[in-house]
C-alpha cells in the first residue's frame, strides 16, 4: 500500500490531481483510514494511474478518461484513441499549413524591400 504522497511520487501524478480523480470518482484510493482519512493506493490503482496518465497525455478531457474507466472493458478505447489521433493529425496538417502560410508572408515582406 503506498500513502498518497508516495503514490503520487511513483506515478506522476500530483496529490492535488489524486484528491480530484477520487472525488469524481475516476481513480479512487484502495482504503481511506477512517481514523486519519489517509488515503491508501494498492498496485491495482498503480496500472490505472498509469493509464490515466497515458490518456491525459493522449489529449483526452477528464469526461472520456471517466466513460473509459467505466467502461471496464475497455472495449471502446481503441476506437476513442484512433479518433484522438486522427483528431491529432488533423491539427498537426493545419498546424503546418499556417506555418507555409507565414513563410510566405514573411518572403513577400522581403520581396517588397528589396524592390
Amino acid at each position: 500500500m503506498y500513502k498518497i504522497s508516495e503514490f503520487a511520487e511513483i506515478t506522476g501524478l500530483s496529490k492535488e490531481t489524486l484528491r480530484y480523480y477520487a472525488e469524481i470518482k475516476l481513480l479512487e484510493p484502495a482504503i481511506i483510514d477512517p481514523s486519519n482519512n489517509y488515503r491508501y493506493y494498492d498496485d491495482g490503482s498503480y496500472f490505472l494511474a498509469i493509464l490515466l496518465v497515458k490518456l491525459r497525455r493522449f489529449g483526452l478531457t477528464v469526461q472520456e478518461m471517466i466513460a473509459v474507466m467505466n467502461d471496464e472493458s475497455f472495449a471502446n478505447l481503441e476506437t476513442l484513441l484512433k479518433e484522438k489521433k486522427t483528431k491529432i493529425q488533423m491539427q498537426m496538417d493545419d498546424l503546418l499549413i499556417k506555418v507555409e502560410e507565414i513563410d510566405e508572408f514573411l518572403a513577400s515582406g522581403q520581396e517588397e524591400k528589396e524592390i
